[in-house]
């Protein structure tokens, strides 16, 4: 099994129930909108290969604590969200205007990425979309009442009508598509960093498959019929609920033929002149770079 940034640490365990007594050490992942508040240090220096992923501090740690009003924030929702080996691990959102206290700052998820200790990282995507979940769903989508949280799992009930919701998930489906020998498909969107391509990729609808959505998406945004579809991994995706499916195809027919609304460009690359590519946090390049070294070694 591949091992991909934002999945769930080995040693974590979910829970839903805060221990009693609370903690006095307990590492705290709060937001201000989409950014995490940690003790950083001195920005690096360089040219940004992806800009949404600065400022980059050189360094970042959690603040631990027995509640937010500790390290100088009032929170306006607070969830726990279980242990890391032995630590217990708490989410919270600070108003939008809420400084940061002293020896703190405000840092984007994508920014942390190699900064950030790992296994904090990837619960702060998990700590990021469980925020929102329970910001977007304090009032029932049915009846319009107030919910409540369930005591015994991670969801919000209705005690009008009823209806439970649990947090939300977006299945996308994402596909890298070979045309043999030494080509591959790459297609960029106008919110791509300038000269940035990537795979295709699109959310699954209601009543399909994920084969069925990856052949519905590539012809719809490029106009090419894939053929061998092959399981690559998956990645959690908290920006804002995703979880990305990538898989492997080979062209079957059909010139390019993009979908304006959707793309930007898109064109065969060979394999030694590729592009600016994204960044390793994201699976679309783990994905690029796995096919890249099959292709390389000649294997089919």
């Amino acid at each position: 099994m591949l091992e991909m940034p934002l999945a769930a640490p080995v040693d974590y365990v979910p829970a839903v129930q805060p221990p009693d007594p609370a903690p006095a050490d307990a590492l705290w992942f709060v937001f201000r909108a989409e950014r995490l508040l940690v003790e950083a240090g001195a920005p690096l220096t360089g040219t940004p290969e992806d800009p949404r992923a600065w400022p980059r501090p050189s360094w970042a740690r959690l603040p631990r604590a027995t509640a937010p009003a500790d390290f100088g924030v009032a929170p306006l929702r607070t969830l726990y969200l279980g242990r890391l080996g032995a630590e217990h691990c708490f989410a919270a959102e600070s108003a939008a205007d809420a400084a940061a206290a002293m020896g703190f700052a405000w840092h984007g998820l994508r920014s942390l990425f190699g900064v950030l200790d790992e296994a904090a990282f990837a619960l702060a995507g998990r700590a990021l979309q469980l925020i929102d979940w329970d910001r977007t769903h304090l009032f029932c989508g049915r009846c319009g009442t107030p919910t409540a949280r369930r005591a015994t799992e991670r969801a919000r009930e209705c005690p009008a009508c009823g209806l439970v919701a649990y947090p939300r998930l977006a299945p996308a489906v994402m596909a890298l598509v070979r045309r043999l020998p030494d080509e591959i498909l790459l297609a960029r969107s106008a919110r791509f960093p300038a000269g940035m391509y990537s795979a295709l990729a699109g959310f699954v609808e209601p009543g399909e498959t994920l084969e069925q959505c990856l052949a519905r998406e590539v012809l719809e945004e490029v106009g090419v019929r894939v053929q061998n579809v092959r399981y690559f991994a998956s990645q959690p995706w908290p920006f804002p609920h995703s979880l990305m499916i990538a898989f492997v195809a080979d062209w079957q027919n059909g010139e390019i033929s993009i979908e304006p609304l959707e793309i930007e460009a898109a064109q065969w690359f060979k394999i030694r002149t590729l592009p600016r590519l994204p960044q390793p946090i994201s699976i679309a390049r783990r994905l690029i770079d796995a096919v890249i070294a099959e292709m390389s070694t000649g294997i089919r």
